[in-house]
């Protein structure tokens, strides 16, 4: 796993970052959420993804409850440093609908 440098995350006012996470084997854009220094630094050291809620203002360990893990396969900075790549093998649906994905029709 290629881990990126938290040092070099530009995170926005609020201490956020936006976290686009793909699916390894398929490539599908699984969901966009939301990560600060904390659950990057949580993620790396788990393997597994970990954000920030926006809507609930705390951590939010993917699967924690649900069982649906995402297991960390690379994680990258887009060029200004702003936007989180986040590949994983995600392990049951990653959206909240129950979907694979959050692109998906509902």
């Amino acid at each position: 796993m290629r881990l990126l440098e938290i040092a070099e995350v530009r995170f926005n006012d609020a201490g956020l970052v936006p976290v686009v996470v793909q699916q390894h084997n398929s490539g599908k854009v699984l969901m966009l959420a939301w990560a600060n220094a904390e659950t990057l630094r949580e993620s790396i050291e788990l393997g597994e993804m970990v954000y920030f809620s926006r809507s609930r203002n705390e951590r939010w360990h993917k699967g924690e409850t649900s069982g649906n893990t995402q297991r960390i396969v690379d994680l990258s900075l887009d060029c200004d440093g702003d936007t989180v790549l986040a590949i994983v093998d995600s392990h049951g649906p990653a959206c909240h609908n129950g979907t694979e994905t959050c692109f998906e029709e509902h």
